[in-house]
């Protein structure tokens, strides 16, 4: 009988082989258990905190209604998406993920430029995920400060965004130590989300005093709408909140190279952190709805300034509410940490293939942490230049929320058409959809392009310059400055960049400080999409 040390054996060297068929070669360490690697998409999604972050969302657009079966709605076109990034997964597990199915999927005419707009369509996504993501801990952290004073402390833009820098360059240093130590914390992030979801599910109906307390009519069939846009257009606005918390889910991609039979472990971790983020998490509003009273525009407008912190002072008291509030920021706060240790992996990526300025600087493994230092700081310092809207207006930061959708659905969309719009030799791996493949990708592809237009718009009809959604010029500027920079004369990524470019050749073994891989050469593409697993 083989020893679990043979098979560990046997699969990272299927793995390697899998990779150096694909075009690169092993550099990361495969340090990451299916499990943990479960635990990067589920703590990304990071259910309480992120429904709390977004919460101001739902309310006023629906209320319990929405917060309820919007929920059940967007759920269903949120596996479907899952699903048919897991197929691509499945068949090329790899760092690059998006760009690199683009690539290999698209038309010799396009793919570089549709590869490169994905890539930073990508990129722009984790920093932006990380901004909104420590943006909101920031706010959570104001607010415990307001449920310990009694609502007296009144916070400003200088002293959120004070906090919302130590929260990132904390995450900075957190990611950049070895992967060992970051895939271990994968389960202390497990353990602490799903605890902290069976308190809100179990705990806070018990707790709740009865005049907070719902009937059954008014938290699964009241529609209430505070923003003034018509009822069925308000509660699709609503679905920014579900889509915003169960997303990230390619996060596990972007692991590829560091966990071991990836070719099974990374489709399943997107499929399974969906179906279970969206279990629990209805499970959680479910709760919220029969406990949260029903003076929404009181919760919204409370002095706390956080709808979920002021739900659970009610429902509490203090001391029990500050408890409670302080395990959603940890929570939160795990959410950062995985989201720049999953974007520094796309950036990483992107910079080998020589996607982006200066990649010979940033396309670098640490030679003791084995971990793309550089990578980690540039997403840090993008995030912390980001964070600097908050001083335009509220709705410009908040744009981040809206913005981390908008662009990730961008880099979704394009593989998943790519796949079926263009002659290639797709051969999917061990996870597949079969005769479904197609219908599944029709539905996810026809949702994202909907719910792209809808979250252009403002939140409320009536709006002027300072509240308009800004989302579509953020998203606009990113895309309409990678495409510039792809077609500027002499130096563009039109006379370079050719998409994924093999790296099969042996270290520099003459650099002191830092390990760098150096490529086969601009011109050598990597055509090769998939592998027999």
């Amino acid at each position: 009988m083989a020893s679990p040390c043979s098979d560990s054996h046997s699969e990272h060297t299927t793995d390697e082989a899998i990779l150096a068929r694909l075009g690169y070669k092993q550099e990361f360490r495969r340090a990451f258990t299916p499990l943990e690697v479960f635990g990067v998409a589920f703590s990304i999604v990071g259910l309480l905190p992120s429904i709390a972050s977004v919460l101001f969302n739902a309310m006023p657009n629906g209320g319990p209604l929405a917060m309820v079966w919007g929920w059940l709605v967007a759920s269903a076109f949120i596996m479907c998406i899952g699903l048919a990034m897991a197929e691509l997964a499945s068949a090329a597990p790899t760092s690059g993920g998006l760009y690199y199915w683009t690539h290999s999927l698209a038309s010799p005419r396009c793919r570089n430029l549709l590869s490169w707009i994905v890539g930073y369509s990508n990129t722009i996504t984790y920093i932006a995920g990380l901004t909104s993501v420590d943006w909101a801990c920031a706010i959570q952290i104001t607010a415990a400060v307001s449920i310990a004073s009694n609502q007296v402390y009144v916070t400003t833009n200088g002293q959120i965004y004070g906090i919302f820098a130590g929260l990132v360059l904390s995450h900075a240093v957190l990611v950049s130590l070895g992967t060992q130590i970051l895939a271990r914390l994968q389960r202390l992030y497990i353990l602490l989300n799903v605890c902290l979801c069976f308190i809100v599910i179990i705990a806070l109906p018990i707790a709740t005093p009865s005049e907070f307390k719902n009937s059954a009519s008014y938290a699964l069939g009241d529609f209430t709408n505070l923003d003034g846009w018509p009822s069925g257009f308000a509660f699709i606005l609503s679905l920014l909140a579900p889509l915003w918390t169960i997303g990230g889910y390619d996060s596990s991609v972007h692991i590829s190279e560091e966990v071991s039979n990836a070719a099974i472990a990374i489709p399943w971790a997107i499929v399974g952190s969906i179906a279970v983020s969206a279990v629990l998490g209805w499970g959680i509003n479910v709760s919220l709805a029969f406990c949260m009273g029903s003076d929404l525009e009181g919760i919204m407008s409370s002095p706390i300034g956080q709808p979920m912190a002021q739900i659970f002072y009610n429902s509490f008291g203090q001391k029990g509410a500050l408890a409670l509030w302080s395990l959603v920021i940890v929570a939160q706060y795990m959410m950062g940490s995985s989201l720049l240790l999953v974007g520094s992996r796309q950036t990483f990526a992107f910079a080998r293939d020589g996607g982006l300025p200066f990649s010979q600087y940033f396309y670098r493994i640490n030679r003791y942490t084995r971990t793309p230092v550089n990578t980690v700081w540039l997403d840090a310092l993008l995030s912390l230049s980001v964070g600097l809207l908050a001083f335009a207006s509220t709705q410009a930061i908040n744009a981040m929320f809206t913005l981390t959708i908008t662009s990730s659905y961008v880099s979704y969309i394009t593989p998943i058409v790519t796949r079926f719009a263009f002659k290639n030799d797709f051969k999917p791996g061990p996870f597949n959809l079969g005769k479904f493949s197609f219908p599944v990708a029709v539905i996810a592809v026809s949702w994202m392009v909907f719910m792209n237009i809808i979250f252009f718009f403002p939140t409320t009809p009536q709006t002027t310059a300072q509240e308009m959604n800004y989302t579509v010029a953020v998203l606009g500027g990113f895309i309409s400055l990678a495409i510039c920079w792809y077609y500027c004369p002499i130096y563009g990524g039109v006379h370079w960049f050719n998409g994924p470019v093999s790296n099969l050749v042996s270290v520099d073994k003459g650099q002191d400080d830092e390990s760098t891989s150096e490529k086969t050469g601009k011109g050598e593409r990597v055509d090769v999409l998939i592998v027999d697993a």
